[in-house]
C-alpha cells in the first residue's frame, strides 16, 4: 500500500525522484557564470550516447523525495533554481515550480523537450536530441535553444531545430565535451559565418566545479 501511495504522489508531482541537488555556478548557455541551485531529477529514456550523467536515467535508483523538502533546501541557497535531469519533463513539474515561485525564486529548466511541457518557467532552455525530438510547445516557449555538436552533421540538425523554434529564442552551439578539441574550431567558424548563433562552453568543467 505504501508503494502505491508513493507512486501516486510521484504522479501528482508531490514527490520526485531526486538524484542530487547542489549550489553552484551555471556553466552553460545564456546564464553562464551566474549562481544557481541545481535540482537534478532522475528518469530519462531519450538515450544520448554521450550523456555525462547516465546514472540519472533509471528513476528507480533515485529516492522519491517530497517536493516541499526540495523547495525548502533550495530556499536556503539561491534566488535562481535550475531543474535538470535526466529529463525533468518526464514528471509533472506544475507543483514544484508553483512552490518555488511562491518562495520568491526564479525557476529555470534544462530539457530535451521530448515530453509535454508542464510547470511555469522563468527560463526555458531547450536542448533537442535527434533520438526523441521536442514537442511543439517546447519550441514555442523556448527562451534558449542549445544544440550539442558531436559531429559535422549536427550543424544541419541545429538549423533544422532553429527553424522550428520561436523567433525570440537565443541560439547556442555547444561542443560535446569529449569532442571539444575537434568541434570547437568548427563551431567558431560556423558562428562567424552564421552570426545568429552563439557559442556555449561547459565552463563548469574547465573550472572543475559541479
Amino acid at each position: 500500500m505504501l508503494q502505491k501511495e508513493v507512486q501516486l504522489a510521484v504522479d501528482k508531482g508531490e514527490m520526485l525522484p531526486l538524484m542530487e541537488e547542489f549550489y553552484t555556478i551555471q556553466g552553460e548557455g545564456f546564464h553562464t557564470g551566474t549562481a544557481a541551485y541545481f535540482i537534478r531529477i532522475g528518469g530519462c529514456d531519450v538515450g544520448c550516447h554521450w550523456c555525462d550523467v547516465k546514472e540519472s536515467w533509471n528513476a528507480d535508483l533515485h529516492p522519491p523525495t517530497a517536493t516541499d523538502v526540495i523547495v525548502a533546501n533550495a530556499k536556503k541557497y539561491a534566488e535562481t533554481v535550475v531543474i535538470t535531469g535526466g529529463e525533468p519533463l518526464t514528471w509533472d513539474m506544475s507543483l514544484i515550480t508553483a512552490k518555488l515561485k511562491q518562495a520568491g525564486m526564479k525557476v529555470h529548466i534544462e530539457t530535451s523537450g521530448a515530453y509535454s511541457v508542464t510547470g511555469n518557467w522563468d527560463w526555458f532552455c531547450l536542448s533537442p536530441k535527434k533520438m526523441k525530438l521536442p514537442v511543439q510547445s517546447a519550441y514555442d516557449i523556448a527562451n534558449e535553444l542549445k544544440v550539442i555538436v558531436y559531429n559535422k552533421h549536427d550543424f544541419q540538425f541545429a538549423e533544422e531545430q532553429a527553424a522550428k523554434t520561436n523567433k525570440n529564442a537565443i541560439l547556442f552551439l555547444q561542443p560535446e565535451w569529449s569532442k571539444k578539441e575537434e568541434m570547437t574550431p568548427l563551431i567558431i567558424d560556423y558562428v562567424m559565418n552564421n552570426p545568429k548563433w552563439r557559442i556555449s562552453l561547459q565552463t563548469h568543467k574547465y573550472l572543475n566545479i559541479p
